[in-house]
């Protein structure tokens, strides 16, 4: 049996995998972020073109994921020297400076504990993957891109909002679904309950289908 699959993945609502790693910014710690919310990201190499285009629209969204009390980390097997040229690079060629720190996983630790190593895809690459870790430092959202397909920024950014929205408010979010746009009351478990929710002042379809407007933030 091969180390990846020995290796347990992270599941959703278990404790994110603790990691101290070197990185542009020095060595840090997941734990060095308890508190806020984190959204790790693997690219497969520097100085690849997709991997560059995404990295300059986390440049320039840094601070509307900082203004969400969200701190972005990157992560690849490169050398932090490589790291070092790519973010100088990308600010001399693209205008953006890159704040966030970005992980030099050359011993390919986090990368198997994340499980961002796909032997399928590369043997020798991360795959493009997304971790959202809550302020309790839980494993929140995982996504998973091939190495070929950029990611939409955007919406990695609506994820984070839809999550923080449901850890303040206990409520979740329909499909599309944008910071303002109504919101899904969860369905009630009872009886009683339901008959409740068909005469309460929600927007009712029905006892399991029911919104509010979005809280204020």
């Amino acid at each position: 049996m091969s180390e990846q699959t020995q290796t347990a993945l992270p599941r959703l609502n278990e404790p994110a995998p603790h990691f101290t790693a070197p990185s542009t910014h020095g060595e840090i710690s997941l734990s060095d972020y308890a508190g806020k919310w984190v959204v790790l990201f693997s690219h497969p190499a520097d100085f690849t073109p997709v991997c560059t285009t995404e990295f300059v629209e986390f440049a320039r969204q840094t601070d509307d994921f900082a203004a969400m009390d969200t701190q972005l980390i990157g992560l690849s097997i490169d050398s932090v020297y490589a790291h070092i040229a790519w973010m100088r690079n990308i600010e001399q060629h693209f205008g953006v400076k890159v704040k966030f720190p970005v992980i030099a996983d050359l011993s390919m630790d986090v990368a198997h504990k994340y499980g961002m190593l796909h032997p399928g895809a590369s043997s020798t690459a991360t795959v493009r993957c997304v971790f959202v870790i809550d302020p309790h430092q839980n494993m929140r959202a995982m996504m998973y891109y091939p190495l070929t397909t950029g990611r939409v920024i955007g919406e990695v950014k609506r994820l984070v909002q839809a999550l923080q929205l449901n850890t303040q408010h206990g409520l979740a979010t329909p499909e599309g679904w944008t910071p303002g746009d109504k919101c899904i009351v969860p369905p009630p478990g009872t009886m009683d309950a339901a008959r409740e929710r068909v005469e309460s002042d929600f927007e009712v379809t029905d006892w399991y289908f029911s919104k509010t407007d979005s809280p204020a933030s």
